[in-house]
């Protein structure tokens, strides 16, 4: 039998990361955070991450730059970003945005090591 856990995460009791990320929900092979309220500024150099990124943005407006393209990233716009993809993300509007990694980005520092997913 597999793993039988359930969890359930209050947004309002998450632990937060160095770089403003909320940690939501998360399992063995993939884990959600929350980047909320991300404020306009300017990329930070890309970097890479060892793990596979999905995002939904619930508001606001950013750029991803992943390997020399540019995408505009809009309201109820998903995205991915394939590991160890070079990438960084220029938020153009205050930013709220649920992401999924597999495997889990998680609260212990695995994604505090490089850029930051909604302000990188």
């Amino acid at each position: 039998m597999g793993d039988t856990s359930v969890k359930k995460v209050d947004s309002h009791h998450s632990p937060t990361g160095q770089m403003g990320q909320k940690y939501l929900a998360g399992g063995v092979r993939v884990a959600m955070r929350l980047w909320e309220n991300e404020q306009p500024g300017e990329a930070k150099p890309a970097s890479t991450r060892d793990y596979e990124t999905v995002g939904y943005v619930i508001k606001g407006r950013a750029e991803l730059h992943l390997e020399g393209q540019v995408l505009v990233l809009n309201p109820g716009d998903s995205w991915l970003v394939p590991r160890g993809a070079s990438h960084t993300y220029k938020i153009l509007e205050t930013f709220t945005a649920v992401e999924a990694t597999s495997p889990p980005a998680s609260a212990h520092g695995r994604d505090e090591k490089s850029g930051a997913p909604a302000k990188a």
